[in-house]
């Protein structure tokens, strides 16, 4: 199976309990909650997304034949002064990932000493061997990933508790505030959870406040 990607970079992640970390992150193309384009955003389950995953037009971006090209792109934007017996970090990422990453790249990334991360909404199953999951639950889709490393829930969304996940076995729970017109309201609710619900930890995007990828 060739691998649709729309970009492969590297930067710091933004996100959740990693954040500040150097990563190189693989965008993989496709996403079975939403096609990704302006005229189909009405009544998707996650009407806030932000993210370009159509296509293979960014940068590093492209059809990879096998895991061995795209463990190789990932390679070749490394910086040449990182600590060589340090594993470097993968953030697998989309649209969704699970549509595509397979055992063969996982087996290809580990056999290159990459510590691998997922980040996905939790609605397909995932190969085994992730070193790190992040499942993002969106309003109206049921997960089938119910354990992992971090529960990142975007707040609020309409029907959907944060309560609800509370039993999952995941070893961090984070609420992040959706990030559209109403975000300063978003955030204050984020807080005001966060306060009186103290399983769940407040997540920033510090990317946007950077202003990096």
């Amino acid at each position: 199976m060739a691998y649709l990607i729309k970009e492969i970079f590297y930067s710091l992640q933004g996100e959740g309990v990693n954040s500040g970390r150097p990563a190189v992150f693989v965008r993989f193309s496709g996403c079975n909650l939403w096609s990704g384009r302006k005229d189909d955003r009405t009544g998707i389950p996650c009407p806030f997304c932000d993210t370009d995953f159509v296509g293979s037009g960014g940068s590093g971006g492209g059809t990879y034949d096998d895991a061995e090209g795209v463990a190789s792109a990932m390679a070749h934007i490394l910086p040449p002064a990182r600590e060589k017996d340090r594993r470097s970090f993968a953030v697998l990422t989309g649209g969704e990932p699970a549509l595509q990453v397979d055992n063969r790249l996982i087996d290809e990334l580990h056999r290159r000493n990459w510590e691998i991360a997922i980040e996905t909404n939790g609605t397909l199953p995932i190969p085994d061997g992730m070193d790190w999951i992040t499942v993002s639950p969106k309003a109206g889709t049921p997960i089938v990933i119910t354990s992992g490393d971090e529960l990142k829930l975007l707040h609020p969304q309409d029907g959907l508790d944060p309560a609800a996940f509370g039993a999952l076995n995941f070893s961090h729970f984070i609420l992040q505030p959706v990030d559209n017109q109403f975000l300063d309201e978003n955030t204050r609710l984020c807080l005001e959870y966060c306060l009186t619900h103290p399983a769940w930890r407040l997540g920033l995007q510090m990317h946007k406040v950077l202003g990096i990828r």
